[in-house]
């Protein structure tokens, strides 16, 4: 296992320095463009009204800009959760769960606003959450998670123009099956937070297991040839967890790639290791590929990267 060095720091640095707090942000995702990094993600305060959204030109130093959706633009009520940024077709474009339901909205601009010229949601037979839309080949597919006998990882394709599901397409990828995406024995076992990464000709399904509350919240990933796989796990799961952090319920993150091209994977922690109160830290880690003697690589943290991200106290 690897290990991290800590960067972390609540106070002012030096004289005169402003100080900094950690950003307190669950299911994060950070969106590059044009020099600027976006961050979104499900707040504490903002999960009955929409999503905040920071700012950075170095990845180090975040500004407050403001809510990039609000609820009264889009669909839902409460329980805004899990917010995903892509491009398409010149346009910027949040998926996003509210009411247990997943929303795509959309915008000039990935600060936002974000709105919806029909506030509704994407028609689903069954509750969904944690969007996660993916391009390859022509498809558009969306991972997410259904609210089914537990939370289970499926895709599906959607339509061209984001409104719709193909639902005769959706396929089951992933459910908790091995020990440590279950070591409290829950009846209802959780797998959640999907995001994919291609490599070659190799697919990559990153997820969280356990429940968000568990100190054992952890990332693992399984791959396939295909989009709709079969899956199969990697055998040395959970590849970031609190024996890396050093940090409970390390999880439910998304990879972009930086400035330097790097690849990056933004993901929350607990706001306490003694106790689970639901607040959670937004944090991130530099990630890579071990190569191996086949074409599959290991997809791997890298060593000394881990940090919390910071803003300007109040």
């Amino acid at each position: 296992m690897l290990l991290f060095s800590v960067f972390l720091s609540l106070a002012s640095v030096g004289a005169g320095a402003q100080e900094k707090t950690v950003i307190q942000m669950a299911d994060p995702a950070i969106f590059y463009y044009d020099g600027t990094y976006y961050l979104y993600g499900t707040g504490d305060n903002e999960a009955q009204k929409g999503f905040k959204v920071y700012t950075s030109k170095d990845k180090i130093n975040w500004d407050d800009a403001g809510m990039a959706l609000k609820k009264e633009d889009v669909f839902g009520l409460s329980r805004f959760w899990a917010p995903q940024v892509f491009r398409y077709q010149n346009k910027f474009y949040m998926a996003y769960a509210a009411d247990e339901q997943i929303a795509i909205a959309e915008s000039d601009h990935p600060k936002g606003p974000f709105t919806q010229k029909v506030k509704q949601a994407i028609k689903a037979p069954v509750r969904m959450i944690d969007p996660f839309v993916f391009f390859d080949s022509g498809k558009i597919y969306l991972y997410h998670v259904r609210l089914d006998k537990g939370n289970r990882i499926y895709v599906t394709e959607m339509s061209s123009d984001l409104l719709s599901l193909k639902e005769e397409t959706t396929r089951a990828c992933i459910h908790a099956s091995e020990p440590w995406e279950n070591t409290s024995a829950a009846q209802w076992t959780v797998t959640e937070g999907p995001s994919v990464l291609k490599k070659g000709k190799v697919y990559y399904l990153v997820y969280a297991a356990n429940d968000f509350r568990n100190p054992d919240y952890a990332v693992g990933y399984a791959v396939s040839s295909h989009p709709y796989g079969p899956w199969k796990k990697y055998k040395g799961n959970p590849i970031l967890s609190k024996w890396q952090t050093g940090e409970n319920g390390s999880g439910h993150g998304d990879f972009f790639e930086d400035a330097q091209g790097k690849l990056n994977y933004v993901f929350h922690t607990h706001e306490s290791n003694t106790k689970a109160n639901g607040k959670r830290r937004t944090a991130i880690v530099l990630m890579g590929f071990l190569e191996g003697n086949r074409q599959t690589g290991k997809l791997r943290p890298y060593q000394d990267t881990f940090r919390f991200l910071m803003r300007e106290a109040k």
